[in-house]
């Protein structure tokens, strides 16, 4: 082999030992030609923490990008057009593993379709008379080993009476198959322990900030460095520079309640002012409703400021169990677990249901807690692009996978603003033995006749395994919730650690969302009215010619892509008095930066007015493509 063959095959080694350290993933299922999203549930964010160890592990002086990168073969494409090298005597040592290698998988398989711990296993004890593997647990075995060792799943082995008869001859197949040079040429399985020793000499990757800097907050994901606060001083010098610019201006604090306007401390220009409110995800505006407010003072009276433990010793009050009880009432299900928060709830029911023996379906754009909770789970992560088509596929592909399989998806994706497919995602779940989990946080309260919720929008009351949603936004409180069958709600007030060692909202919060409960459904005209202002201010849009994806919901984005004019675009429109989000990695990926409005009850047509006359003028401002041209100025005068 030659050593230009020799280096390349070295730096993939050192490229997928790199993936397995950083994504837990053992080196032999990380096949090269796969898709890292779809297929290992490796993210934006995994990804950009692999490039930047890749970047400090060939000391290059060009930091590693994730563009474009969709497999391991895209990662070691880009390492070659760096004129990445390894000697060749250093190529050559990483060969010495191989043997070692190959019988760490014949134990590892061995052991997985057995029950044996590896440590339990030797070369010379004989598999069915010493270990007690019969014949048909042998050739499943034999038959993962074929698979890992890239070898045509047809070919019949030679019995073997012991470890090492059966590692001698897997030793012999490979090396007919693929050759002497086998070691390097066994695909994504060879050499996947072996590693270049790490250079003595720290790189530290330093982020450039100016107005011509071109960065997102992306880059800043896996920054490396001995001290773990390095990445936050670069980030602060960053952060920085882009609040002077007027760029970022999150968080700053509401003076005045949140409705349709509001008034909020400018931090840009350090002066209070009155805004257009569109950042709110108050859709029915209870949240300064007088019976809502009247319900938590009254409760705050009665039960104290707050819970005085977990829910599972003494943090129960009355109050959670009605509050649980509406609950599963409102989504016609047989019972309710209140968590502490719309994340926890994804956090704890998600790791409790699922483990490392099952497969989570997950689309790419659902809410941040729903991934968090399956890697929290240490289930087989599963990311399927935004199709059902595309997690039909990946469903398939993975239809004989013996473990438990969930498909976890929002009602309303909370970036886009889209419905899910309902219909056809409950088709496809029983057609391959899967259950489904939705997440209600931005449909309880918009969709449905009465605003139950995702469910209801489609008919479907009770024919999903799981609702989830949260309190804190159309509910005006604060809190999640899960609504499921009352066997699988009782288990997860055991095994659901989120709930189970956490307090949970006080009681005079429950009593708020008790009562915005009972408005939603006592005065429908707020459901109404919500709807009569999406469909105005979406029809006005459209007709200007923003990009508006396929939004059906109270949530309106307006995609703009590149993440400097998205900026630039929010900023002219906070400049003009509305107030809504602008929305860049890590809210979506980047390039898919948008701004962010969402819709309520409160808002009057002349609020909506008035929106449509901003936004047109910055986009104008800005270079926001429209199709509204200077002939129709006059529309812009509110």
């Amino acid at each position: 082999m030659s050593e230009q063959a020799q280096s390349h095959h070295a730096i993939t080694n050192v490229t997928i030992k790199t993936f397995a350290t950083l994504t837990e993933y053992a080196p032999e299922q990380l096949d090269t030609t796969s898709h890292l999203e779809n297929d290992f549930g490796i993210d934006s964010i995994a990804l950009a923490e692999v490039m930047a160890a890749l970047t400090k592990e060939f000391a290059l002086e060009t930091p590693l990008t994730t563009q474009g990168v969709e497999t391991i073969s895209d990662v070691i494409g880009k390492l070659s057009a760096l004129g990445v090298r390894i000697a060749a005597q250093n190529a050559k040592e990483t060969s010495s593993v191989d043997v070692d290698w190959l019988k760490s998988q014949v134990y590892e398989v061995v052991s997985e379709f057995s029950g044996y711990a590896t440590s339990d296993l030797n070369d010379h004890a004989e598999i069915e008379s010493d270990l007690g593997i019969d014949s048909i647990t042998i050739v499943s075995a034999q038959g993962e080993l074929l698979k890992r060792l890239n070898l045509p799943e047809s070919t019949t082995l030679a019995t073997a009476k012991n470890l090492a008869e059966l590692h001698a001859t897997l030793d012999a197949l490979v090396k007919s198959h693929h050759g002497d040079a086998w070691q390097f040429e066994g695909g994504a399985h060879a050499n996947a322990e072996a590693a270049i020793e790490e250079s003595n000499e720290e790189k530290v990757h330093t982020i450039e900030v100016g107005d011509g800097d071109t960065r997102t907050m992306r880059d800043f994901v896996g920054l490396q460095h001995p001290d773990l606060f390095h990445k936050a001083r670069e980030f602060k010098t960053f952060y920085e520079r882009k609040k002077e610019q007027q760029l970022f201006w999150y968080g700053m604090p509401l003076e005045t309640p949140c409705k349709n306007r509001a008034v909020i401390f400018d931090e840009t220009t350090g002066q209070s002012r009155e805004f257009l409110m569109f950042g709110s995800n108050s859709y029915l505006g209870l949240s300064n409703h007088p019976e809502v407010i009247a319900a938590i003072q009254d409760a705050a009276g009665s039960f104290g400021a707050t819970n005085t433990g977990c829910r599972i010793i003494a943090g129960s009050n009355v109050l959670h169990l009605e509050l649980e009880r509406k609950l599963a009432k409102l989504k016609g299900r047989e019972g309710c677990i209140v968590y502490p928060s719309g994340y926890s709830a994804n956090l704890g029911c998600i790791s409790a249901l699922t483990g490392k023996n099952d497969i989570v379906f997950t689309d790419a754009i659902n809410h941040m807690s729903i991934q968090d909770g399956i890697k929290l789970s240490g289930a087989q992560r599963k990311i399927y692009n935004h199709s059902l088509t595309s997690l039909e596929k990946s469903l398939a592909k993975y239809a004989d996978h013996p473990g438990g399989k969930l498909i976890v998806t929002d009602g309303v994706f909370s970036m886009h603003g889209d419905v899910v497919d309902l219909p056809r995602l409950m088709k496809l779940a029983e057609r391959y033995g899967a259950r489904v989990l939705v997440d209600d946080a931005h449909s309880t309260g918009v969709l449905g006749k009465t605003g139950s919720g995702t469910t209801e929008h489609f008919n479907m009351k009770g024919q999903v395994d799981i609702e989830l949603g949260t309190m804190s936004k159309a509910l005006s409180g604060l809190g999640g919730f899960v609504c499921a069958d009352g066997d699988v709600v009782d288990f997860l007030r055991f095994y659901s650690n989120s709930y189970v060692f956490a307090a949970t909202i006080p009681a005079h919060v429950a009593a708020g969302v008790i009562a915005s409960i009972d408005i939603m459904l006592r005065e429908p005209e707020r459901l109404t009215q919500l709807w009569d202002n999406i469909y105005y201010f979406r029809t006005m849009l459209l007709q200007a010619g923003f990009d508006l994806e396929n939004s059906d919901s109270a949530i309106v984005p307006i995609v703009v892509g590149d993440d400097a004019k998205t900026l630039a675009f929010g900023r002219a429109v906070r400049a003009r008095g509305m107030y809504c989000q602008t929305v860049v990695f890590p809210g979506v990926s980047v390039g898919d930066a948008r701004l962010r409005i969402s819709i309520t009850s409160e808002h009057t047509k002349q609020d909506l007015d008035e929106a449509y006359a901003i936004l047109v003028e910055a986009a104008l401002e800005v270079g926001v493509p429209i199709s509204f041209g200077s002939a129709n100025s006059h529309q812009l005068k509110a």
